[in-house]
């Protein structure tokens, strides 16, 4: 375990620290295990965004892509085992620390085909696939939370599948997510499954918040519109931790928390500060919370352990000036409904977009190892 003072005061007030990006020669360098035991990384996310920079960057993947090509594989086939093949990597390596947590922490996120975004059924069996493939019980198959994900999230929880819901943006959406959650567990136990290897983390949006609120508050470019820049989206993650406290410690939880089931924990996504007049620690030292994973770029990461001022609890105090921060904004106009909305539209297509450019990098890589 690290010894460095913001990354232990993170651990001492429960926040897990995560990593958000993973790559061949990250692993492969012993720079993953590098972090885990000097800066206090348990756990990795992953993303489409995340994989199409790591393999159009360099030639860690060359021989892999030019042995999958010798054997016929289409570009699907080649993506889904250059990226199942690093997140094993990753989580044999993350084991220890899995071991050592009982499960709740080193864990590594893959997410499922982002194009399935809006189908139930593809989604379900891309995630028991992914499963299947990484054969690890570390991993987690990140969902996103569409509103046809709800139902996949319940569905692979009930197969007794550890998941990662991600692009939540609004709270109505986040409550969503926890229901699923919930069924899913409920589901779970009917089928006979151990509630207790069942793991979720739920990840909420950060900095994509602030960065859109803002756009919209320069707009009207009043002094009221001003003071409030650099306050929504932190506010939006005090709120969904309100949300939090109060699903997990209604009887429905209880009754499964009786059966052995682990709480689904916040964890704050996007959290790498878009705003350079914003401190770059901003959504990690003003979301300190129990029960809550914080997964970071390695910038960031180097920020908070460089000059992070971590003073413990900084959510559960603020709620009532977080609700004001909102309404706020409602007051001048700005719609949280549409903002959100338009968030979650926007993150699926980036990673769709992010998808179609790995594809295409791997099909030009295929064809080129066909010819070798």
């Amino acid at each position: 375990m690290t010894d460095n003072t913001a990354a232990t005061a993170l651990a001492d007030a429960g926040v897990s620290i995560w990593l958000d990006d993973l790559s061949r020669n990250r692993i492969r360098s012993g720079n993953l295990q590098e972090l885990i035991d000097t800066k206090g990384i348990v756990g990795v996310t992953t993303n489409p965004s995340i994989f199409q920079a790591a393999l159009s960057e360099g030639d860690a993947y060359n021989d892999d892509v030019a042995l999958l090509a010798k054997d016929g594989k289409s570009v699907d086939e080649t993506v889904f085992a250059l990226t199942t093949s690093d997140v094993r990597e990753a989580c044999d390596i993350l084991r220890p620390v899995y071991d050592a947590t009982d499960g709740v922490d080193g864990r590594v996120s893959i997410e499922v085909d982002p194009r399935l975004a809006h189908d139930t059924a593809a989604t379900v069996e891309s995630a028991k696939e992914l499963f299947a493939e990484v054969d690890r019980p570390n991993v987690m198959i990140k969902i996103p939370a569409t509103v046809e994900g709800l139902p996949a999230i319940s569905q692979v929880l009930a197969e007794g599948i550890s998941v990662n819901v991600t692009l939540i943006f609004s709270l109505d959406r986040y409550r969503g997510v926890m229901n699923a959650f919930l069924t899913g567990l409920e589901q779970a136990r009917e089928q006979g499954k151990d509630l207790s290897t069942i793991h979720s983390v739920a990840s909420f949006f950060v900095s994509r918040v602030d960065t859109e609120i803002d756009a919209r508050l320069d707009e009207l470019g009043t002094e009221e519109a001003t003071a409030l820049k650099g306050k929504a989206a932190v506010a939006n993650a005090r709120l969904a931790y309100q949300a939090f406290e109060e699903v997990f410690s209604t009887p429905r939880w209880t009754n499964l928390a009786d059966d052995g089931a682990h709480p689904q924990r916040p964890l704050w996504a996007s959290t790498g500060v878009k705003n350079k007049d914003y401190p770059d620690t901003l959504y990690v030292t003003e979301l300190v919370a129990p029960q809550t994973v914080n997964t970071m770029p390695e910038k960031t990461l180097d920020a908070v352990l460089d000059h992070g001022e971590v003073t413990g609890d900084t959510v559960t105090g603020g709620y009532a000036e977080a609700s004001e921060v909102l309404d706020s904004l409602e007051r001048l106009g700005i719609s949280y409904a549409d903002v959100t909305a338009q968030l979650e539209r926007e993150g699926v297509d980036k990673f769709e977009k992010s998808w179609d450019e790995l594809l295409s990098g791997v099909k030009q890589e295929l064809e080129k190892g066909a010819q070798a």
